[in-house]
Parts: C-alpha cells; structure tokens; sequence
C-alpha cells in the first residue's frame, strides 16, 4: 500500500468491496452470447479488480481458463485470495497495456479509458486468437442535455468522456466492427454502488481529513449518478477485428 494519505484513504474505503465498478453477470452471459463463447475458452480479465467478473466468466466458459490481471498489487492480491483454490484461473500482477498471451476473449469492465479505446483495441490485436472479441464497458454520455453536477463529475473523473456516437467512431478508427452493444441496467450500478455505500456509512465515525474526503468524493459519484442517470452510463462493447 502506498504511504501517500489519499492512496491509504482510497484503499480504506474499497477494500474487500466485491467490485471496483458498476457491472453484473448478466453484462458477461450477454458478451458471451454475442461472441458465441466455446466452453473450453481461454478468457482475459483485463483490469480484474478484485476479480468480481470471474465467476460470471467461469460460467460462461466453465471447462475454460480465466487469466486474471491487474497492475494494482491490492486488487491482484485479493483476487488471488478469492480464486487460488480454483485451477481454472490464474491472477497476476500485470499492466493492461501489456497481454502476454493469445485468448479467444478480452474482458474489460470499465477500464479501458486509462489507455483510450483506440490504443487499448490495438494493443490488444495481438493477444486475440484467431475468431477472437474483446469485450468492454465504457463510460459514455447518453444525451447532450448534461447537468451541471454531472458535468463536474466527469470533468474530474474522465474529461474526455465520449458520447455513443464518438465511442463506435473510436472502435471504427481502431479497426474494429461491433458484434452488439448495450447499456449498462441499473442492477449492474447498484452492484457497484451498494457495498461501497454501505462501508461509506461504516467509515464516516471518526474518519480523518484525507479519508472523509475520498468518502464525500464516492457519495458525490453515487448521488449524482441516481439523479442524473438519465444523462451518463456505462455501454458495453462486443468487438472483433474489422
């Protein structure tokens, strides 16, 4: 863990939740279904977090393997906690930036703007089997029509959040075509934003500076988020090489 405050504080807060951002099971059986997933399949979880996507990715390839990796040592380290004893996953500390091996899909939940959507789908062509998808989520606006709190919570968050639009031009622009797209329901937020609500009201008690500050910063993205839903989400994309 890092000794910087704000990193201790983040990691207060997100440690042991079950995931690290809006997402369900049934985002992963639908990317399956698109794809036509064999069961035998060898997967990437792209940006694992805690591993809260590989259950539904074991479910969708249960004689497959799921190679789990993220950069962030707190994240490959509780995913390996929960996954050790299963043979059919493996987890590493490893940048998205940088896949090893060749697998039939690339699972990416909500992680793809640290590279942007072009550069990660062209990093990744390479680690694509023959007849291989990526599939990913990315935050996207909905309409044009933006509030001013959610416009100060992207701007921070991700300023060159796209639209629909902007994103299928990103996936075009990286060589790519879209098998199927869909948003995110609101069950796929709620997954993401229950537990981290809940241990927000466990740590407010006798929280310092830099922790009540992250709390007020993850209340803020959870309550602009049920007003202005309406507006943002997250879209889940199924690709393969054009």
């Amino acid at each position: 863990m890092s000794s910087d405050p704000p990193m201790e504080a983040f990691f207060k807060l997100h440690r042991d939740l079950p995931r690290e951002g809006p997402g369900e099971a049934a985002d992963v059986a639908w990317a399956a279904g698109v794809v036509g997933l064999k069961p035998d399949a060898s997967i990437a979880d792209v940006a694992c977090g805690p591993g809260g996507d590989v259950a539904a990715l074991l479910d969708a390839a249960p004689l497959g393997h799921v190679t789990a990796l993220d950069k962030t040592a707190h994240f490959a380290q509780a995913a390996r906690r929960q996954w050790r004893e299963d043979g059919r996953v493996t987890v590493l500390k490893a940048d998205m930036a940088v896949i090893a091996n060749q697998y039939d899909l690339i699972w990416c939940a909500g992680a793809v703007y640290f590279l942007g959507v072009e550069k990660a789908l062209r990093a990744w062509r390479k680690a694509l089997l023959p007849g291989g998808a990526i599939a990913f989520s990315e935050a996207c606006w909905f309409t044009d029509k933006r509030a001013d709190r959610a416009r100060a919570l992207w701007a921070k968050e991700y300023p060159t959040m796209p639209d629909e639009t902007q994103l299928a031009d990103q996936i075009e622009a990286a060589g790519y075509k879209v098998l199927g797209q869909r948003r995110l329901k609101d069950a796929a937020w709620e997954a993401y934003f229950g537990p981290l609500e809940a241990r927000i009201d466990v740590l407010r008690g006798g929280a310092d500076e830099a922790l009540t500050a992250v709390l007020n910063e993850a209340a803020e993205e959870i309550a602009c988020w049920r007003a202005h839903r309406d507006a943002f989400g997250y879209v889940v994309s199924v690709v393969v090489p054009a």
